[in-house]
């Protein structure tokens, strides 16, 4: 299980990270891009993959994360159950889905300092 504290820590920690409101839920970005929402009500954090990694996470989460079931999902968008997750492996989901939307001057200012992605 991870906190809706937690995960605001984790990933307010990320270089460039802000919060931002996000319809009725809380977003966080690197500049416009969008790499987690949170669905406090829900306990649900929804996080942007590649194909490749949604079919990782989706599959080493053993049912704690799953494709949204649309569009959305299609394009990487990926549903997290707060309730459900194990934090480590969050953890690392967090950090795939904001190497996914970082540019390559960010990537290259924060290698060495998180775990290398890509």
């Amino acid at each position: 299980m991870i906190s809706i504290e937690k995960v605001r820590k984790l990933a307010l920690s990320l270089p460039e990270a802000k919060e931002e409101p996000h319809f009725e839920k809380t977003s966080f970005r690197i500049k416009n891009k969008i790499f987690a929402t949170v669905d406090a009500e829900e306990k649900k954090v929804v996080l942007k993959f590649n194909q490749d990694d949604q079919d990782f996470f989706t599959s080493a989460s053993k049912g704690s994360a799953y494709p949204i079931d649309n569009k959305w999902g299609q394009q990487g968008w990926t549903c997290v159950e707060m309730k459900k997750v194990d934090p480590s492996l969050f953890k690392d989901m967090l950090i795939v889905s904001y190497y996914g939307v970082a540019s390559k001057k960010l990537k290259e200012a924060v290698k060495g300092k998180l775990p290398s992605y890509r």
